[in-house]
């Protein structure tokens, strides 16, 4: 598993535009592992910081309960329509193991839970130039960054 800073110093390029897809919106979605071993997703924020990419989840919910019970994660960037002049950024997707970190000290929230990421792998994909395949861009760790392209 691997921080977020970690992939910043080994693919520089790759982490900023992937950086870029999640923040083009509010909301990305987690999927996390109901108690029967079924997928379950959900909106969420997260946060990238200098070393980690962070989120957090109310008390109670359904999600948090998940990540409590098994810790493994998967989030995608929020979803945005490709442009029709096809400067589509693409879309971003992360998988890894939630560890709990101690509550900001400012925090009003009661009960949530707050999170970094373990990093298990980083994907994004987007159109080609020109705009005739996907390309697919991957980062995990032991392995670093790798570029492929579907026709």
């Amino acid at each position: 598993m691997a921080t977020w800073q970690e992939i910043e110093k080994d693919a520089p390029e790759f982490a900023e535009r992937v950086r870029g897809v999640f923040g083009s919106g509010t909301n990305k979605t987690i999927a996390t592992l109901r108690a029967d071993g079924s997928p379950r997703i959900s909106a969420s924020e997260l946060e990238f910081t200098d070393t980690d990419v962070t989120l957090g989840m109310m008390g109670g919910s359904l999600k948090l309960r998940d990540v409590r019970r098994d810790n493994r994660i998967a989030v995608h960037s929020p979803t945005i329509e490709p442009p029709e002049d096809g400067a589509w950024a693409g879309d971003a997707k992360m998988a890894g193991r939630l560890v709990e970190v101690p509550a900001p000290p400012d925090s009003p929230h009661v009960g949530a839970g707050f999170f970094r990421i373990d990093i298990t792998e980083v994907a994004l994909t987007y159109l080609g130039d020109p705009a005739d395949h996907l390309v697919i861009e991957s980062w995990h760790p032991g392995h670093g960054h790798r570029r492929r392209t579907r026709t």
